[in-house]
């Protein structure tokens, strides 16, 4: 038993030291130096699913401020009340339920002569559990206001944490979004 918790705590900590990464993709025609400003996409946020345990107005403000002040450290500014900026901008926040299988094998005492028959005999046993969790998916799309059509999209997922506080949802949307929009514009 001490073999498996242990076998559980290192995965656990191997996948807490994977730091999640982003993923972008854009329209290499559009010249990104002539997008200026920027304006929401109505709706700003869509959940998938849309789930009430999800949707909140608390996220829904986070994210829109993280966004605003990374577009805001990319010299894009925010349009005026009721005008059109040059990019449009929808975010999306999708939860998906996922498993992953761990097993934990355990050999015989005496090393590996016991796998093989060796003068100790026997061979070792294993173990597969299935583990249920949820990444969260944060993906920014920008829209060229003028023809509505997608020209830049990034997207981050990270693991659901359980319970986390306040300042902890906050924290991980800045992070998401600043990894996001790390190499916004393209070069």
């Amino acid at each position: 038993m001490r073999r498996l918790i242990t076998a559980l705590c290192l995965a656990a900590l191997l996948a807490g030291c994977q730091s999640p990464s982003a993923t972008q993709d854009y329209d290499a025609s559009r010249d990104f130096a002539g997008y200026r400003s920027w304006s929401w996409q109505t709706p700003a946020l869509q959940y998938r699913p849309d789930d009430p345990r999800i949707k909140s107005d608390l996220t829904e403000q986070r994210i829109r401020q993280a966004v605003a002040e990374q577009l805001d450290q990319r010299g894009l500014r925010a349009a005026a009340p009721g005008a059109n900026g040059d990019l449009k901008v929808q975010a999306y926040l999708i939860v998906d339920n996922r498993q992953q299988q761990v097993t934990t094998n355990y050999g015989n005492p005496w090393g590996p002569w016991g796998y093989w028959g060796g003068p100790m005999g026997g061979a070792g046993w294993g173990e597969t559990r299935t583990l249920n969790y949820q990444v969260a998916t944060l993906q920014l799309d920008l829209l060229d206001s003028r023809d509505g059509k997608l020209v830049w999209r990034g997207s981050t997922e990270q693991v659901v944490a359980d319970n986390p506080t306040p300042a902890q949802r906050t924290q991980v949307i800045q992070k998401g979004v600043a990894r996001i929009l790390a190499n916004y514009p393209p070069r």
